[in-house]
């Protein structure tokens, strides 16, 4: 599923070309997605100005003119493809939509956007701007990693007599807003915290340590387009590249970077399965 900076990513790249303009189409291929889509999604966003493109989570905000909000999810496998002006000239050739395509939005200068989603696990919600916090996919979400709110008191605070495994904690969207199994993996990894350690054990210092890795791994991640494994591309089709940069996901049993430039032997990446998901780490680095 993307992450956060797999949506931050593609959030950038929509914004380049959406913001300011003005919606002149759109063609709906399906009545539904996870989710039906919104009622007279067509009659409500057609001739709406794009004022801007924000982020919540792993969503993506389109803030219309009109005073309603598109909110996009990505689910799984959704892919935004961002078709710019010079592709949908008259001299190139028409954009063929594809199998999984199920949203195309036409803009005033020519440029198209399509939504594919193979699994249709994504959804696109329309919402009022006024009280958008209070929306029932938003009202719930912890602070932003990357914004002004989040910080090592917050996380001490959140982690305060908690005894799930600090990994668990992490991936509460509940927490802290975005997170999710690849960058909490890579995160613990770069603070030095053992993944399985009850969250209410962690000090200060190490909550100190572990929200400037957060912000680390993510700020790195979305400055290589965020991680393509199976699914993701980038607005305009391009991969991400930050997978090349994992030290402890999807690498187990292949030796600790860290451990290995410290000339430390028998190191090596470990997999465990905690609640469903596999957490990538290093025994010896990670306490």
């Amino acid at each position: 599923m993307p992450e956060l900076p797999e949506v931050e990513t593609v959030r950038r790249g929509m914004a380049q070309i959406m913001t300011g303009r003005t919606i002149t189409g759109l063609v709906q291929r399906r009545p539904d997605l996870r989710v039906p889509f919104p009622e007279r999604l067509k009659a409500r966003t057609e001739g709406q100005v794009i004022d801007m493109l924000t982020r919540r989570a792993k969503y993506i905000l389109m803030h219309l003119s009109g005073g309603e909000v598109l909110i996009l999810h990505l689910g799984m496998s959704g892919r935004v493809l961002l078709l710019p002006p010079e592709k949908t000239s008259r001299a190139a050739p028409p954009y063929d939509p594809q199998k999984h395509d199920h949203l195309l939005m036409t803009l005033d200068n020519g440029a198209q956007m399509v939504f594919n989603d193979a699994r249709r696990f994504g959804f696109v919600l329309l919402a009022p701007s006024s009280g958008l916090d209070a929306h029932p996919s938003l009202a719930s979400l912890g602070p932003e990693p990357l914004g002004n709110d989040f910080s090592a008191p917050l996380l001490q605070d959140r982690f305060r007599g908690r005894t799930a495994p600090v990994k668990t904690m992490l991936l509460d969207q509940r927490i802290v807003a975005g997170l999710g199994n690849i960058y909490v993996c890579e995160a613990l990894y770069e603070a030095g915290i053992d993944p399985r350690r009850p969250a209410g054990t962690i000090n200060e210092g190490e909550c100190t340590l572990l929200a400037a890795a957060i912000r680390a791994v993510l700020e790195k991640a979305i400055a290589a387009g965020g991680s393509t494994l199976r699914d993701h591309r980038q607005a305009d089709g391009s991969l991400g590249y930050f997978q090349h940069q994992f030290s402890v996901y999807d690498r187990a049993g292949m030796a600790c970077p860290l451990c290995r430039k410290d000339g430390s032997l028998n190191c090596a990446v470990e997999r465990i399965i905690q609640a469903g998901r596999a957490t990538y780490f290093c025994a010896e680095r990670q306490k």
